[in-house]
């Protein structure tokens, strides 16, 4: 009966799955710091490259925007060459005359007055750059929180695997002793059985743990763009990083975050927009200038010789006095996109206001946990070392020792957990006023 049960613990243990080596999701990987993983995702990040090409197209536009007040200036030139018959009363004769003809000339046109819609439309465009600034600060800041999120991820799972090791070495004591008292006659089949169940439970919460670490890898590569699978620093995991800021200098910098800041330029932009609309009410004035030049030749003299001038200045008046109602919708439309941006920037000041409460109140809760848990892991370990020796001793049952073990392994998982919050809700901050907060 002894041999038949020393068979089956002895069986659980060999066909429970081998372990790869010691960090394998690291295998191959670079590692890198935190600051050149937010670096380089910066760089290559699609959003963070959409944001600085939004910023450019909105520079041009200023440019265009400015352009505006310089007189449009074009050139032209032509030539052409005549020849064959032409009807002559009633008769087919040969075209006479010089077959080749030229032009040349340019005009130039400017707007002299346009009720203010050219100034409008420049302070329009000048908000939207504002604006697209502020938005590639704001896209930086959430790529660093994407990448940090991965980052720590990364730690996490390191973090699980040592403590699925330090799981797995317990278990293995206590298949160790389970079997020796298996064998001394002085527990039962049942103990061998449930610590042999023990070692593969830990054997693969470190599995696990390495392709969490090897997924969490992958992610950390995707982010960063690079060729080669990158992976965290081997760092201090225990090291969570504080907030030194109390709560009112965090709310002072929170309603003046990046998300308020574009969607005050963008209410900007669209009070502009709409005076610009309103342009339409007032007649414009246009000066024009235009020269022009023609010649013939027997010969192919392109542009070249004699030609007769003409010039040409005009002064014109235009005011749409009807144009169905396309002023009266595109003031309309204006005013709303004017009423929406100004919602926007008031719900923006309030949604930071909410996500500072919600961000600093899950660091804080956190930071409890942590200490927390380190009491409670402190307190399991020491019950876990007296229900083994009370088990050794034959005081208590395999259950108690295997409880007080499920104890302290909920205890390392929720400590990793709260780790992992604390990172995460720091750089949620960040990202949040648009500062990192060493």
């Amino acid at each position: 009966m002894k041999v038949k049960v020393m068979l089956g613990a002895a069986l659980l243990a060999a066909f429970a799955p081998g372990l790869p080596a010691q960090q394998a999701g690291d295998q191959g990987a670079r590692a890198i710091s935190l600051d050149e993983a937010v670096k380089l995702a910066q760089q290559n990040a699609p959003q963070a490259i959409q944001a600085r090409n939004t910023l450019r197209t909105s520079s041009a536009s200023v440019r265009s925007a400015i352009s505006a007040y310089i007189p449009t200036l074009t050139a032209n030139a032509s030539g052409s060459r005549s020849s064959g018959e032409t009807y002559f009363q009633g008769a087919l004769v040969p075209l006479r005359g010089d077959p080749w003809s030229y032009s040349r000339g340019f005009s130039s046109n400017l707007e002299l007055f346009d009720g203010m819609r050219r100034w409008n439309n420049y302070r329009a465009a000048q908000a939207n750059v504002d604006a697209a600034d502020v938005g590639e600060v704001a896209q930086r800041f959430n790529v660093a929180l994407s990448v940090k999120q991965q980052y720590f991820a990364v730690l996490a799972a390191r973090e699980s695997e040592a403590a699925g090791r330090r799981q797995l070495e317990q278990a293995e004591q206590q298949l160790t002793v389970s079997s020796a008292k298996v064998t001394a006659g002085a527990a039962t089949r049942s103990d061998s059985l449930r610590a042999a169940i023990l070692v593969t439970n830990a054997r693969l919460a470190i599995l696990t743990a390495q392709n969490n670490l090897r997924v969490a890898n992958a992610g950390l590569t995707r982010l960063v763009a690079s060729p080669t699978v990158v992976t965290a620093l081997a760092a201090d995991t225990s090291e969570m990083g504080r907030i030194e800021l109390d709560s009112s200098s965090l709310a002072r910098l929170a309603v003046d975050g990046p998300a308020v800041r574009q969607a005050s330029a963008s209410l900007m932009s669209s009070h502009a927009a709409a005076k610009a609309s309103k342009s339409t009410y007032m007649p414009s004035i246009t000066a024009g200038f235009t020269y022009n030049g023609n010649n013939s030749s027997n010969e192919f003299t392109f542009a070249s010789g004699r030609a007769a001038d003409q010039t040409n200045f005009r002064l014109s008046l235009a005011y749409p006095l009807f144009n169905g109602y396309q002023r009266e919708a595109g003031v309309i439309n204006a005013l709303a996109a004017e009423d929406n941006a100004e919602a926007t920037l008031r719900d923006a000041r309030f949604a930071q206001q909410q996500s500072l409460v919600q961000y600093l109140g899950a660091f804080r809760l956190a930071e409890q946990r942590v200490t927390l848990q380190l009491v409670t892991i402190a307190a399991a370990e020491e019950d876990l070392r007296v229900q083994q020796q009370r088990y050794n001793l034959g005081a208590s049952t395999l259950l108690d020792v295997l409880t007080s073990q499920s104890t302290l392994d909920a205890a390392r998982a929720a400590l990793i957990q709260a780790r992992f919050d604390a990172r995460t809700a720091k750089a949620q901050i960040e990202a949040l006023i648009g500062r990192d907060l060493k």
